[in-house]
């Protein structure tokens, strides 16, 4: 055994040492490398520097140490609530009763002339509201009869009317909403604010991911993943039955202590490698070893609802030992309460075509609608009555909307009413510190088919969210590829109307 670890151990330091098996396990060979260079994955002047095992700064050993941003934060923490498959707007808060009046009459050819759809074709007909409004609160903003709960909060919330995207795919549109970009490879806003401000819990991470419906996102994990930003900053789906992380127990006959002294030796070889390579991702392997750790004691405790008062459980509505937006909304509340920075919620099941009963307008979305109604509810009385609401954003919304007309796949009647996707203008909103309670931003016109006051992109929705947190969304960028890059790209600007 001995001199079988002597053997891998010079056979590893030959090949860390020998030019030519170098040039081998290249990817592509000599041709990955001049490829490499032309498009600035590295600098190629730029010579690798040793470092000194005891110049590590406080960041390069924890990458989540909190961080001070540009200037006084409105929030320490973001909650935000993603309905996959994109909600309609016209059944739950932007209220057309003109549309009502042209039920079932052809949809204008001026309306249809130059758009994309993703399944209407031909001349498709209009379908008016199919719940009833009422305005509600103080604000007198109107909320349907699919939300009866959520009229209780409406005066806590600030609707944003008119939000508008170029993307009407699901992926790419899910992908533009969290990340900033339809394509891959860029960070999500919750890995930028774990990169921006740290962590207030070392023993647990930074951004937590929990998903319910029975699916995942249509982006699949690039929607909360880091992008070009060093992996310790992608978010953590942690599960709301079962093991909370998986693995999460120690093996039988492992032992605490012998835990720890496994991760203390194999974290000095990566500060070794560390010194030799210069490797961020290095530091981020060493920081995850120490969290996976720290988070055996923590996560069991902060992700149990069980232990919640029986008032609390019912107010949420939760179901202990199933997966269900109620139990996920109940653990964010737990998480930010313990520190978490940015918690992400994807509950799928909101792409209401018609062509199925679950994905229908008058029955499916009601359904849907039913399991976020009281969740919501009580998440940001919870918040509320805890003193957290003031410290916390809650931002609510789909990747696009549903389009004023019934959708007619192949140019045919669907066996249930449905909306295809339409991303000219839908509704989001957003709760606690730093909004302005019972506001409403923008304006569609009589139908609800595109924007015509106060519209705003999902450039604008971040760089507000990142205001909140106290960043400079023009100045808060990564070095990457030869270039600054930033979340709100080259656009965006705060939605003061808005804000307290």
């Amino acid at each position: 055994m001995v001199n079988r670890l002597l053997r891998e151990k010079l056979e590893r330091e030959t090949q860390a040492k020998t030019r030519r098996h170098f040039i081998k396990s290249c990817a592509q060979g000599m041709g990955g490398l001049a490829l490499s260079s032309i498009f600035m994955g590295c600098d190629p002047l730029q010579k690798p520097k040793a470092i000194a095992q005891n110049s590590f700064t406080e960041r390069d050993l924890n990458p989540l140490a909190t961080l001070a941003p540009h200037y006084g934060p409105k929030v320490k923490s973001v909650i935000y609530l993603h309905m996959a498959g994109a909600p309609s707007q016209l059944e739950m808060f932007d209220y057309k009763p003109q549309l009502q009046k042209y039920h079932g009459q052809d949809c204008p050819q001026s309306l249809l002339e130059g758009k994309k759809f993703a399944f209407i074709k031909g001349t498709p007909k209009l379908m008016g509201p199919q719940a009833e409004f009422k305005q509600e609160g103080e604000s007198g903003n109107w909320v349907s009869n699919f939300l009866p709960h959520f009229k209780k909060v409406v005066d806590e919330v600030a609707f944003l009317k008119a939000v508008h995207t170029d993307q009407f795919n699901h992926g790419p549109a899910q992908l533009f909403m969290h990340t900033g970009s339809p394509r891959l490879g860029r960070p999500s806003i919750g890995a930028w604010a774990t990169y921006g401000l740290g962590s207030e819990n070392q023993n647990l991470p930074g951004f937590v991911v929990l998903t319910s419906g029975g699916n995942t996102p249509d982006a699949g994990k690039s929607v909360w993943g880091s992008g070009f930003l060093p992996s310790v900053y992608q978010g953590v789906q942690c599960r709301s039955k079962g093991d909370p992380v998986l693995y999460i127990e120690d093996p039988d006959g492992i032992s605490r202590n012998l835990k720890k002294s496994t991760i203390d030796a194999i974290n000095k070889i990566n500060k070794e490698e560390y010194a030799k390579y210069a490797d961020p991702e290095i530091l981020a392997r060493i920081n995850q070893y120490e969290m996976a750790y720290r988070m055996q004691i923590a996560v069991p405790e902060v992700m149990n609802i069980n232990n919640e008062p029986e008032h609390i459980k019912q107010m949420y509505g939760v179901e202990p030992g199933k997966e269900s937006f109620a139990n996920n909304c109940l653990l964010a509340r737990k998480l930010v309460e313990d520190g978490v920075r940015f918690v992400q919620l994807f509950d799928w099941g909101w792409d209401t075509h018609g062509n199925v009963r679950e994905g229908s307008i008058d029955l499916g979305l009601r359904n849907k609608c039913r399991e976020i109604d009281r969740p919501m509810t009580a998440l940001i009385m919870d918040l509320k009555q805890r003193g957290l609401l003031e410290d916390t954003l809650i931002v609510w919304g789909g990747e696009f909307g549903r389009t004023p007309m019934q959708e007619n796949r192949g140019n045919k009647e669907m066996a249930y009413k449905g909306r295809d996707h339409h991303g000219d203008a839908f509704t989001m909103w957003m709760a606690g510190g730093g909004i302005k309670k019972g506001a409403s931003q923008g304006a569609t016109d009589d139908i609800g088919f595109s924007g015509i006051e106060g519209r705003v992109s999902v450039h604008d929705v971040h760089a507000t969210i990142l205001h909140l947190l106290g960043f400079n969304h023009e100045e808060f960028t990564f070095d990457f590829q030869g270039r600054p890059f930033r979340l709100t790209d080259v656009e965006g600007e705060i939605i003061k109307e808005i804000l307290a």
